[in-house]
C-alpha cells in the first residue's frame, strides 16, 4: 500500500486515516470521486469517509499519478487505466476525447478506482496434485468478480516459472499475455510481482495477438493470460494448444454452467478443451474453491480449500 500512499494527497490520507488503521491488510480498493465521499472496498463491507474530494485534490492526485506528464501517458490514459509501481492499477473515468469516431484519450479525469494489488505467495502450492501430471496442464479458471482469479493464476506463474525442488519439477519457459497489466504489474516493461527467473511478459498487448507472438518467438512451454472469451481468442487459444503449449487463463462467470451459455466459450471449452477447470466463488475470505474439473466435467477435487486472494 505504500506506493499508494505516497501517492495520494495530504487532504485524502487525512480523509482515509481512519479508515486504513483499521482495515489496512484488507482494502482491496480505494476509489475516488470528484465532489463526493472516498469509497475503500474490504474483502467484506465498504466504508466511505467523512468528507469529499476537491476538484484540486482530484488534480493533484493525477498530477503524482503521471509523474507531472500527462501527455507521456496518453496510450495508457486510451485504455482507461494507469499501471503504478507495486503494480497498482488505477482506473479512469471522465470525458472521452474521441477522433474519427474512436477512443483518443481521456481528459478532465473525476473519478479514479485504485485496485491494490496484493501477492499471495504459496496460494498455489495446494493445487499441484490437481495441475501437474507429468506437465503441467491447460487449465481455466472461472469465477465472478473479486474471486481471486488473477491473484491465483500470477502465484502459479510464479510457482510454474521457478519450479518445485522437492518434487523434481524443473522450472519451465512461461510466457504472460498481460493485457491490462494486472498479472505481472509491469512499470516501464519490468514486472513488478514476483516470479522465477523463466519469465518474459508482453505488456498492454492484446490476448489473442500476444498468445501468437509469444508463441513465434519465445517458445514459452506455459502461457499466462487473463479473461478470454472474444471470438479472436478462439484461434490463438487453439493454436497454442495444437503448437503444445499449455495454457492457464482465467473467465468471468459464476461457474462453468453460466459461461457455456456464451457461444465462444462454449466453443473453447467443447472444441479445443482444458485439462483441468476450476471454479472459484467470492467468499467471506474473497476467494474460495468450489469445484476442479478434469478434461470429462467429473469433479475430482477432494478436500475444500480456501485462499485469500
Amino acid at each position: 500500500m505504500n506506493e499508494i500512499l505516497n501517492l495520494l494527497p495530504e487532504n485524502m490520507l487525512k480523509s482515509l486515516s481512519k479508515i486504513l488503521d483499521h482495515h489496512f491488510d484488507k482494502v482491496e480498493e480505494i476509489r475516488i470521486r470528484v465532489g463526493r465521499p472516498i469509497e475503500c472496498l474490504t474483502n467484506s463491507k465498504i466504508i466511505f469517509s467523512n468528507e469529499c474530494t476537491t476538484l484540486e485534490d482530484s488534480e493533484r492526485l493525477l498530477s503524482k499519478i503521471t509523474q507531472f506528464s500527462f501527455y507521456m501517458l496518453d496510450e495508457q490514459l486510451k485504455r482507461g487505466y494507469i499501471t503504478i509501481a507495486g503494480g497498482h492499477r488505477i482506473g479512469l473515468a471522465g470525458r472521452v476525447v474521441l477522433e474519427n469516431g474512436e477512443i483518443k484519450g481521456l481528459r478532465d479525469i473525476s473519478s479514479y478506482n485504485i485496485r491494490v494489488a496484493r501477492e499471495k505467495i504459496g496460494i498455489a502450492n495446494p493445487l499441484i496434485p490437481y495441475l501437474f501430471d507429468r506437465k503441467w496442464l491447460s487449465t481455466l479458471i472461472v469465477g465472478p468478480p473479486q474471486s481471486g482469479k488473477t491473484t491465483l493464476i500470477r502465484d502459479l506463474a510464479r510457482l510454474i516459472s521457478t519450479g518445485i525442488e522437492n518434487r523434481n519439477i524443473p522450472a519451465n519457459k512461461v510466457g504472460i499475455v498481460d493485457e491490462r497489466s494486472e498479472i505481472a504489474g509491469c512499470v516501464n516493461g519490468i514486472p513488478q510481482m514476483s516470479f522465477g527467473r523463466r519469465i518474459d511478459v508482453l505488456d498492454g498487448c492484446p490476448k489473442a495477438e500476444g498468445m501468437m507472438m509469444l508463441i513465434r518467438s519465445m517458445s514459452p512451454e506455459v502461457i499466462f493470460t487473463d479473461e478470454i472469451g472474444r471470438s479472436e481468442d478462439m484461434r490463438a487459444v487453439s493454436e497454442a494448444i495444437h503448437a503444445g503449449v499449455n495454457l492457464v487463463t482465467t473467465a468471468h462467470g459464476e461457474n462453468l454452467t453460466d459461461i457455456l451459455q456464451r457461444p465462444i466459450m462454449k466453443s473453447i471449452i467443447e472444441e479445443i478443451g482444458f485439462d483441468r477447470i476450476i471454479e472459484l466463488r467470492r467468499g467471506k475470505t474473497v476467494g474460495e474453491i468450489v469445484r476442479i474439473l478434469d478434461k470429462n466435467q467429473k469433479n475430482i477435487f477432494i478436500e475444500q480449500r480456501k485462499f485469500n486472494g
